[in-house]
């Protein structure tokens, strides 16, 4: 493994931690600032701020690395998250906080620069286990993270801010003093106002035939993706009685048999089955765990469907490699831009919708949300079918 891959999963690591110690605390935070008991609406507002921020703001920064060069925009989103949760930490007002959360929304676009710079480094070969790599280290962040992040809350409410400042700290020295360059940026480029329109990204990605089935399956798997960390507490409490440490247990056993596969077989899977049936394979285990957890009676069953759940994390790092070989080296940015602004979509109306969908059934049939995610899940495998491994793209003709 080369000393650039080691450095930007590193950063990619210190940063999940950073955006996953204040998750458990925030709440406590918003009562302290706000003196208010109910903070469940103001809550609500904050976190589809952070995702509707990210949505507009991770093409901007894709395209602006394709531009002026990785490291930059990288540099400068981390330097911008530092300062921001350093002025969370010591925030006397609400709306500090709610602007603060604006502008994590908007630095946390930088997971789209990193797996550009991934794609920079890597051959096409190498690129679905790097993306494993990639989510798995990420995915570790966000089991540390929380638990860290309640700790130091226990302690002090505004701890964990002035920790994750310290991490993104740690991540801009990281990138300063020891990232190289992957991408330099183009020597004639000036900065333009038409560079932070985020819709422009979007619409070329629609352009391309190609692209938009791997863009549509991409959606569907981010959207019901959404429904584990929506739905799992309040679906272990209904159907199992479970409590707040079994609940912790379920989550930490499946973050570390997700991280696990998406590391440590999502390449050898791939080179042995291909890209397009990597995916396929993936999404049949995730959708057989779904089915068996829908029906499940004993909250043991969750714990022993956990390895099926681990192999379908081996479907989303194939599916990025697949789409990264649609377009050339010069907008591989761009498209993960777009990538990473879709996910913050779907992470906005997904649990929207499966929230809403949960409170129907819950007093019937609460197993039942999971069937529903195993069947929209179904809607992406014709697109799956039709995938080829590579494709001459041609934008759409207009007219």
């Amino acid at each position: 493994m080369n000393k650039a891959l080691i450095v930007i999963l590193a950063a990619v690591l210190l940063d999940a931690v950073g955006i996953g110690l204040i998750f458990p605390i925030l709440p406590a935070l918003l009562r302290d600032v706000g003196h208010i008991s109910e903070i469940a609406t103001l809550l609500g507002i904050m976190l589809a701020l952070y995702s509707a921020c990210q949505f507009l703001f991770s093409p901007v920064l894709g395209v602006l690395s394709d531009r002026f060069g990785r490291r930059p925009v990288l540099l400068v989103s981390l330097a911008g998250a530092a300062l921001d949760y350093l002025v969370m930490a010591v925030a006397p007002e609400l709306w500090m906080l709610v602007l603060g959360r604006a502008i994590s929304g908007m630095t946390s676009a930088n997971m789209a620069v990193a797996t550009a710079y991934i794609t920079d480094i890597s051959s096409e070969e190498e690129r679905a286990k790097r993306f494993g790599l990639f989510h798995a280290m990420f995915g570790i962040g966000f089991i540390i993270g929380p638990v860290l992040g309640g700790v130091l809350g226990d302690y002090w409410v505004r701890a964990p801010f002035i920790a994750a400042a310290v991490l993104n700290g740690l991540n801009f020295a990281l990138a300063l003093f020891v990232l190289p360059e992957s991408r330099a940026g183009q020597r004639d480029a000036k900065f333009d106002l038409d560079a932070l329109n985020p819709f422009k990204p979007l619409k070329w990605a629609l352009s391309f035939v190609a692209l938009i089935p791997l863009i549509a399956i991409f959606v569907i798997l981010n959207f019901v993706g959404s429904m584990y960390g929506t739905l799992w507490a309040l679906f272990a409490e209904d159907s199992f009685a479970w409590n707040g440490m079994m609940i912790g247990l379920s989550l930490g056993a499946y973050g570390l048999f997700h991280a696990g596969a998406q590391a440590f077989l999502t390449g050898p899977a791939v080179a042995w089955l291909g890209e397009r049936w990597a995916l396929i394979v993936g999404m049949m285990c995730e959708m057989a765990a779904l089915a068996v957890l829908g029906l499940a009676t004993q909250g043991w069953v969750v714990f022993a469907i956990m390895p099926l759940f681990a192999l379908g994390g081996i479907g989303m790092p194939a599916l990025q490699s697949l789409i990264t070989t649609q377009v050339g080296a010069d907008k591989q940015g761009q498209l993960q831009g777009v990538l990473a602004s879709l996910v913050s979509l779907a992470a906005v109306f997904g649990p929207l919708f499966f929230s809403f969908a949960y409170f129907g059934i819950r007093d019937s049939w609460p197993g039942l949300i999971w069937i529903i995610g195993a069947a929209i899940y179904l809607l992406a495998l014709p697109l799956m079918l039709g995938i080829r491994r590579r494709v001459i793209v041609q934008p759409k003709r207009s007219g």
